[in-house]
């Protein structure tokens, strides 16, 4: 089967065009004519003009495909996002720069919002989650067919080449590079939307409502956060509803959860990944820790607790820690409870350093990414072996030491480079009028695409909608850098990317 040779800038638009007349379908059921009215007329524009786009550039040259993508990428997040924002200007009545923050934020599954849930209709929450949806989709369908060849993303701290190798012109044609594309695509769709239908299904069954249930279910595949209820904690499903969340969750700790190299994951790959072996000793080790603060607590004057108010606490830390960890931002309804258990002055704090980790490479998770996290954690141990035993040899296989040597090093200048983009990003918010504290939290929660940190950390009447126009927009591009990654930015500077 041949494939069309079209701009995937065109691809990409017309896949937004065809996605809006899921919300014109909602619309017509709830009887909201304004929205119904927005989404098909933004539709159907969509539709012919990408159609005509797609006829005019369909026998445009490639010269260089990886640059060609990597560039996509970037129109992606940034130019395809006005489009997604008209019928949300038009819905809900808002300008059209504050309908762009929230598409960029959707898109890049940060899920960061100017409203509050009852400020917008639930069509407009219905397109949120189905735009942070396409959004996960996209950087899962990147991660493989474009990252990964180029030694990016993640991959670069297993790989034996240098980040960005992948890049040269001469490596694949643009026919190749399209095939393989949509080669990962057809095999990643029905895993993706398989998975969040079962969720769908399993969360009406639990007793929340179509529309909650079907914006939660996109939510935690695309580890958005994006819900029209703000949050779990307000959901109709509850406690159960959280632990149906939470087993999805999982999907965002490792890739080796559902695809691994072209095969589907064993029980023998899973007990042997790295990343989902850390996200299991964060999820057990820091809520046990929070909850045997309490007992010592408990020696300072504080009173005892039922074995109800115990559970809730341990329920809510772990929920809430692995939910930060994936980077998608849901609280459970028990975290008030685990924070008053443990005592602590800020543990949101905690929820902060796990979405900085963040989720596996190549999911929709962002971060820094526990694959990295992990590369540093044995380099550091090595050291210290070496401390002891100067002489010694580390073993564990060649895969090991190259994580160990090269790996580490790759992922430490990363962790600088994500350094310096937040120090900038926290800079230039604080030159808009906000405080320290404030702009600190808000570039973090732009850098991990983990938009409902704010709500944790801060006040609850704090925001993004207190931002200046140029703070909104400072944000918008933080989120689309922490999406995207730093190195894969530093790439498109690169002389040899431009050879061609």
């Amino acid at each position: 089967m041949r494939v069309p040779r079209l701009p995937l800038i065109v691809v990409l638009s017309g896949i937004a065009s065809l996605a809006m007349f899921l919300p014109v379908f909602h619309a017509v059921a709830v009887e909201d004519a304004q929205s119904a009215r927005a989404f098909l007329l933004a539709g159907a524009f969509g539709v012919i003009g990408t159609t005509l786009l797609g006829l005019a550039t369909s026998a445009a040259p490639v010269r260089n495909v990886s640059r060609s993508h990597l560039l996509t990428l970037v129109a992606a997040y940034t130019l395809l996002p006005v489009y997604l924002a008209l019928p949300v200007q038009a819905a809900a009545g808002v300008s059209l720069p504050d309908a762009w923050f929230e598409m960029v934020s959707s898109l890049t599954t940060t899920g960061a919002t100017l409203w509050r849930p009852l400020a917008l209709p639930d069509t407009v929450h219905l397109w949120r989650a189905t735009v942070g949806w396409l959004g996960g989709f996209l950087i899962w369908v990147a991660a493989f067919g474009l990252l990964a060849p180029m030694n990016l993303g993640g991959f670069e701290v297993t790989s034996t080449l240098r980040a960005g190798a992948g890049a040269r012109p001469d490596r694949i044609s643009a026919e190749e590079a399209d095939r393989r594309l949509y080669r990962i695509a057809e095999t990643l769709a029905p895993i993706y939307a398989g998975l969040t239908g079962l969720l769908w299904l399993a969360l009406a069954i639990a007793g929340e409502r179509p529309l909650t249930a079907i914006c939660h279910a996109m939510s935690t595949l695309a580890t958005s956060g994006i819900s029209p209820t703000g949050g779990t904690a307000a959901s109709v499903s509850g406690i159960p509803g959280e632990m149906i969340i939470f087993v999805f969750l999982v999907f965002g700790v490792s890739r080796a959860t559902f695809w691994t190299e072209g095969r589907l994951p064993t029980w023998e790959r899973l007990s042997n990944d790295p990343e989902l072996r850390m996200a299991t000793a964060c999820v057990t080790l820091v809520p046990v820790l929070l909850f045997l603060r309490h007992w010592i607590g408990a020696y300072e004057g504080r009173l005892e607790a039922d074995l109800g108010s115990a559970i809730g606490a341990l329920w809510g830390s772990i929920f809430s820690l692995l939910s930060f960890l994936t980077t998608t931002g849901f609280v459970s309804a028990e975290w008030d409870t685990a924070r008053w258990w443990s005592g602590l002055q800020s543990p949101g704090l905690i929820l902060l350093a796990a979405a900085l980790v963040g989720g596996g490479v190549a999911t929709t998770a962002g971060g820094v990414k526990l694959l990295r996290v992990f590369a540093l954690y044995k380099h550091g141990v090595r050291e210290m072996e070496r401390l002891v035993h100067p002489h010694s040899i580390g073993g564990a296989g060649r895969e090991a030491r190259r994580i160990r040597r090269q790996g580490a090093f790759i992922a430490w200048i990363f962790f600088m480079l994500f350094a310096i983009s937040l120090a900038v990003c926290s800079g230039l918010l604080a030159a808009t009028g906000m405080s320290f504290d404030e702009a600190m939290v808000l570039s973090v929660a732009a850098l991990s695409s983990t938009g409902p940190l704010v709500a944790v950390i801060q006040q609850p009447e704090y925001s993004f909608a207190l931002l200046t126009d140029w703070g909104k927009a400072i944000a918008a591009v933080a989120m689309v850098v922490g999406r995207m990654e730093t190195l894969a930015i530093i790439a498109l500077f690169n002389p040899e990317f431009w050879r061609g």
